[in-house]
């Protein structure tokens, strides 16, 4: 569970000429004084002219071309590994990069490695303990924008109910706005990003890997986790 603003619509001050035209000749024919409900009036038009509409900074994420990926050593070779099942909420305005947030929730009975026995042991309690704990959860308290494109999220991760405060580096790989018949066929859709994220974990930190595979001769102990995330705006 890591959007670009719509452009704003203003309303048309012409809309507020004829309730203030109104008002002046209502006035003069009661002979009050107009100064102070006069000064309310264009304050208020002034604000509705100026303000613009909320910006749209939310995301739908694209799972078709999403991917939660995790790489650990087996003695010294790599072994790599997917989630199937998560939710991301990702907000993200570009405007405004630091009031982005990100929210992940990953199932960790998802995992796979390609080998369905191996995937059964990650998911017994010498490691994810995937019964009593069946998610692993990120939420973003704060996002620092850090220039050409690269933001860095921190908040609390989760996993086996153990939390640990962690930096997520995140990199916006593009964003486009799509013309009409592009919006058609892909069914409403006005604009397309792409994001990536990447750290490294100690499965350590987080009690994964108990009794004899809390060792790393076998398993190692650093854990590389990769996102990369295609989200879109309609």
């Amino acid at each position: 569970m890591f959007k670009m603003p719509q452009h704003s619509r203003f309303p048309n001050p012409s809309r507020f000429m004829n309730p203030l035209t109104a008002l002046l000749s209502r006035s003069r024919a009661a002979g009050r004084s107009l100064a102070p409900r006069l000064t309310l009036a264009l304050t208020a038009t002034a604000l509705l002219v100026a303000v613009p509409a909320g910006a749209q900074t939310a995301w739908n994420v694209d799972s078709a071309h999403t991917e939660v990926n995790f790489k650990v050593n087996h003695f010294f070779t790599p072994v790599s590994g997917t989630f199937h099942e998560y939710e991301i909420d990702l907000n993200y305005d570009p405007e405004n990069p630091a009031a982005s947030s990100v929210d992940v929730r990953i199932s960790v009975a998802s995992v796979d490695t390609g080998n369905s026995d191996r995937d059964e042991h990650l998911r017994s309690e010498d490691f994810f303990e995937a019964d009593a704990h069946p998610y692993m959860t990120f939420r973003s308290t704060s996002v620092r924008d850090l220039g050409n494109g690269s933001l860095m999220a921190t908040g609390p991760l989760t996993m086996k109910g153990i939390t640990q405060e962690v930096e997520l580096p995140i990199r916006v790989l593009g964003m486009q706005e799509l013309d009409a018949d592009m919006q058609q066929m892909l069914g409403g859709v006005q604009r397309v990003a792409g994001f990536s994220a990447e750290t490294r974990l100690r499965r350590q930190d987080f009690g994964v890997g108990v009794g004899s595979w809390a060792a790393t001769l076998v398993v190692g102990g650093n854990v590389d986790v990769e996102i990369l995330l295609e989200a879109n705006q309609r």
